[in-house]
């Protein structure tokens, strides 16, 4: 179980972004909903646009996540940190990683271990003050 609670949420859009790019190139360019809206505006969202709220959606789970103060809130963060650099290094080397779709969904990854290592800190700065009380 703490193994799978070690793995970052957000390795779920990288892998949907990875196999629309191999199997289907450009799907996330393409046009997967469109909406009419009573104002009369029509709304379009490609297969990056889904990807990203997808992502946003996972971001909010990861920083629930990040509350733990156990060993395995240490993994999570040693493995956020790694999909962090994974992208990075992807969106600057690989050609059908530098889109904006894959720019944000590294950026997220990127609050996704800031917000982390944040939260846990806070949270143990707490814990030592509860400590220190009794």
């Amino acid at each position: 179980m703490s193994l799978f609670a070690s793995i970052p949420l957000l390795i779920v859009v990288v892998i949907f972004y990875f196999v629309l790019e191999i199997i289907a190139p450009g799907a996330s360019g393409k046009v997967m909903m469109a909406l009419d809206l009573p104002s009369g505006s029509h709304m379009e969202l490609r297969g990056g646009d889904l990807l990203v709220g997808l992502g946003l959606v996972l971001l909010y789970g990861e920083i629930l996540k990040s509350t733990r103060t156990s060993v395995a809130s240490v993994v999570d963060h040693m493995t956020s940190m790694g999909l962090f650099v994974i992208c990075l290094v992807l969106f600057i080397v690989w050609g059908k990683a530098g889109t904006g779709t894959f720019f944000l969904i590294t950026l997220m990854t990127l609050i996704d271990v800031v917000a982390g290592f944040t939260v846990t800190i806070s949270a143990a700065r707490r814990d030592v003050d509860v400590a220190t009380l009794h």
